[in-house]
């Protein structure tokens, strides 16, 4: 399946985003993933994250998994001498990709590559 099918079938929000630009979405995504590692779900993880990465620039339906603030949480409010913290919900997910935690397509590409490329942990 064409990499642009999936792209339109995982994330409808798009749909008014013409071809040609996510086809460039996508061209630019591509060289982020690795063939070799994804195998068969290669495609699928260049559309997930090619999704995340527009709606993270600002593209596709605002009603869709909310605005920019929505999507990466408020983690403290202030007003006069009341302070309130609140967590961000990127704990479980690593430094480098906390970034992908803020939408549900990052979400999908980080399980999608928990499933082919396992974590191994070497003992010396």
């Amino acid at each position: 399946m064409e990499t642009l099918t999936v792209l339109r079938t995982i994330a409808p929000e798009f749909l008014e985003v013409s071809d040609e630009a996510v086809e460039t979405w996508l061209e630019l995504t591509e060289p982020l993933v690795s063939k070799s590692a994804f195998g068969a779900a290669y495609n699928q993880a260049v559309a997930y994250l090619t999704a995340h990465r527009m709606k993270m620039a600002g593209l596709g339906e605002e009603s869709l998994f909310g605005t920019t603030i929505d999507r990466t949480g408020i983690a403290s409010y202030t007003e006069g001498s009341t302070s309130v913290s609140f967590g961000t919900g990127t704990a479980s997910v690593g430094a480098g990709d906390s970034s992908l935690a803020q939408t549900p397509y990052g979400l999908e590409y980080l399980r999608l590559r928990q499933m082919v490329i396992p974590i191994t942990v070497r003992r010396d």
